[in-house]
């Protein structure tokens, strides 16, 4: 593929846009507010705004949180669940957890309400084996009282389905004859692995997400088609992957984290050419925090992301943990006179105050604008109307200044953002000094170096362009299936052969998807991996294999290798258990040169400030502005100074140290 490719992402607060030409290197961007509750209106507004003839576009790329925002909301189709007799509550009795661990009150909505959740006789034992058969007679009945209560998708979900689904299958050819649409989801074909709750709660998800995604990318096809798009649209999956418009919604539930995962997935590749390999992801947005732990260059995909309480989707997806911090938090004072910031947000309507339009509640944009690192000419009265909410809302309460409560609210956000970033790093083992903060997303680049002094991260890589970073993750991404099959037997008593043949069998169906997508790629190749457990345990180890041959000794050792370095517990009388086969296929797409992102004809010889103005650093310093822009490939500039770009504000803080490197990126060394 020679020719324009697309990528647009969809987030909570804003809708962005990279349009880039593999040829020439050449780049056009467009930031605007995403409109809700239809996406498609913001993705069209997108490329008017970057002035794009969409007939001279080879590929557009789109990462959406139709499926995301849909779990969340509970805005969902209304589903029916079909389930083996006994086993009508299994998605409300989950784990026996709670919503608050310590709290005396909770609350939980299941993903299907009890009443549109039916049972049949049928069973299978975990071998497979039959112990009732399915009463198809009951099946039909189900469906049709189903159908007569106004579902419109339907979840077949069997008790060890994955170690026999001939009842799964049978009742699917039933509902087919019987159910009025194609939005019919059979656990077992979505997720062939052990624990019946996870199991059902994907396939749940699923199931009540397919409408609507499909709607929702039918849709946008066909307005992009009729400005004269005539190509396939292609879709980000939450595994950093993408698939095609036409297909993403027989497996809808794999769209759920397609935004996050697409700014992962541009920080691999912008570490990669960077030489830092080892990532912090910090994304900002307008609405929520997204963070996870990039190592030897390789994206985090886990196969048990819990999206919310008692929501485990149990397919792969990027590892990225959300915290409720945005630049339009909201900032209040609660009822014990504590000054709270998020997780509710104030969005892109009406947005913070400084935007002017009709927001009235304070937020971290806000305090940004108060202290100095938003510029206050630009935003006119608005300005005057945060500095006067800030009194009033906080800092009259607290008995501080207007810059003294700025700042708490600030540092109040910092310290959720940054145990954001302990939970995908220290937690897991890793010591964040070995890493550098990627720092992207509208607001992440202004907080950025004071959260890696409050982590010891001692660098920061900042991107071209950081508040767009999700789209162009969309345009590196490459293509990826994975695959899992659920074995749960002792490893002494496996067949190899057999597992050795399951490995197999999955990279061949991986490798034959890819190949019906045309899309040029520089090569097609296969990672494997095993779940393993000691017997007796309940949670698993991801075991990285490097074949799909592996042998028993293999397997121990690599098992024991894992557990031990996880842990530093080693038990060697306790018999290993191989509970999952898994296989991702990848798709490679060509390296594109990303030094253009910035366009070089406006670099300027030498870096000179653009401006000047007071910036609030445990109190105000005389501080330079410069336009990125404009600054010269290669800078060495020392803090306090502030970069300002189209769309994005960078803060160095006093003693920090800004370089760049051949792509245009900035490097700021930390000092303490």
């Amino acid at each position: 593929m020679t020719g324009l490719v697309a990528g647009v992402d969809v987030g909570g607060t804003f809708t962005d846009l990279v349009i880039f030409d593999p040829a020439s290197g050449d780049v056009r961007l467009a930031k605007v507010p995403t409109t809700l509750p239809n996406q498609s209106g913001g993705v069209l507004n997108a490329f008017a705004e970057a002035g794009a003839d969409l007939a001279g576009i080879d590929l557009i790329v789109h990462g959406t949180t139709t499926t995301t925002n849909a779990v969340l909301e509970r805005h969902l189709a209304k589903t029916g669940l079909i389930t083996t007799d006994g086993f009508r509550d299994v998605l409300e009795l989950g784990r026996r957890t709670r919503p608050h661990a310590y709290g005396m009150h909770g609350s939980f909505t299941p993903i299907i309400s009890r009443d549109l959740r039916f049972e049949v006789p049928e069973r299978m034992d975990a071998r497979g084996r039959v112990l009732t058969a399915l009463d198809e007679e009951a099946l039909r009945t189900a469906i049709t009282s189903l159908i007569e209560a106004g579902c419109e998708a339907l979840v077949i979900h069997f008790l060890h389905a994955y170690a026999n689904p001939a009842h799964e299958l049978r009742a699917g050819e039933i509902a087919r004859e019987l159910w009025p649409n194609d939005y019919i989801t059979l656990g077992h074909k979505l997720l062939s692995e052990s624990r019946e709750y996870e199991r059902g709660v994907t396939a749940a998800v699923n199931a009540s997400v397919q409408p609507l995604l499909e709607r929702y990318v039918a849709r946008l096809a066909d307005q992009l088609a009729a400005k004269g798009y005539v190509r396939d649209l292609l879709v980000m999956n939450g595994n950093g992957g993408m698939v095609a418009a036409k297909d993403v919604a027989k497996e809808a539930v794999k769209t759920v984290m397609s935004g996050p995962a697409s700014g992962v997935m541009a920080a691999v590749a912008t570490g990669r050419r960077a030489g830092m390999p080892n990532l912090l992801t910090y994304d900002m947005g307008g609405t929520s925090t997204d963070v996870a732990m990039i190592k030897g260059g390789v994206a985090p995909v886990s196969n048990e992301i819990e999206v919310e309480y008692a929501m485990p989707i149990h397919v792969p997806m990027v590892d990225v943990r959300t915290v409720g911090a945005g630049g339009g938090s909201i900032a209040r004072i609660d009822a014990g006179g504590m000054l709270r910031v998020g997780p509710e947000s104030a969005g892109s309507t009406p947005g913070p105050i400084c935007y002017g339009r009709g927001g009235t509640r304070i937020t971290i944009s806000d305090a940004n604008l108060i202290l100095g690192r938003l510029p206050t000419a630009r935003f006119g009265q608005a300005a005057d109307a945060a500095f006067a909410a800030m009194q009033e809302q906080v800092a009259a309460p607290l008995g501080l200044s207007v810059e003294q409560a700025a700042e708490a609210v600030i540092r109040i956000a910092n310290t959720h953002m940054a145990g954001a970033i302990r939970m995908v790093s220290i937690s897991m083992g890793a010591d964040p000094r070995d890493f550098a903060l990627f720092a992207f997303g509208g607001a992440g680049p202004l907080h950025a170096v004071a959260l890696a002094k409050e982590l010891n991260v001692p660098k920061v890589l900042i991107p071209a362009r950081p508040g767009i970073t999700n789209a162009l993750g969309c345009v590196v991404a490459d293509l990826r299936h994975d695959f899992v099959r659920t074995l749960n037997r002792p490893l002494d008593g496996v067949d190899m052969t057999e597992v050795q043949g399951v490995l197999a069998a999955q990279e061949a169906e991986g490798r034959r998807l890819i190949g019906l997508e045309k899309i040029a790629l520089t090569r097609v190749r296969a990672e494997y991996s095993a779940d393993m457990q000691f017997v007796g345990q309940t949670h698993l180890q991801r075991v990285h294999l490097k074949s799909a041959t592996p042998s028993r000794e293999e397997l121990q050792r690599l098992f024991e290798d894992v557990y031990h370095a996880r842990f530093r517990v080693e038990l060697p009388t306790i018999r290993a258990n191989l509970v999952n086969l898994n296989v991702s296929v990848i798709g490679e797409r060509p390296t594109l040169d990303l030094s253009h992102l910035i366009d070089p004809e406006g670099r300027k010889e030498t870096a000179e400030p653009a401006s000047r103005r007071r910036v609030w650093f445990d109190g105000w310093h005389d501080t330079p502005v410069y336009w990125r822009d404009h600054l010269p490939m290669k800078i060495d500039l020392q803090g306090p100074l502030i970069i300002e770009q189209m769309d994005t504000t960078i803060v160095i803080d006093p003693g920090a140290r800004v370089i760049s490197d051949p792509d245009g990126n900035l490097i700021v060394e930390v000092c303490e």
